[in-house]
């Protein structure tokens, strides 16, 4: 029972993540791409040097940055409609 719960935290996790990310405008959008990005790669290079003990932070990043990815495809496909 104690992994159900642990699912349901991790996915209300996400939901916040996305509604959070969805009240933000596209130059937003874009500058916390750039964050993540920039994170995503200092987790590469201490995966490389083998400093990274969590792998999974790896994963997480690049999810986080497909997440405002899409988020932002999606805005600017509603600013293209409204024209």
């Amino acid at each position: 029972m104690a992994t159900r719960k642990k699912k349901e935290t991790a996915a209300s996790a996400k939901v916040t993540k996305a509604a959070t990310l969805r009240t933000k405008d596209v130059a937003g959008l874009q500058a916390e791409i750039k964050d993540l990005q920039k994170a995503h790669f200092g987790l590469r290079m201490q995966k490389a040097t083998q400093q990274l003990s969590n792998t999974t932070t790896l994963r997480v990043t690049r999810r986080d940055i497909a997440r405002a990815k899409t988020i932002l495809a999606q805005k600017e496909q509603e600013t293209q409609a409204a024209k």
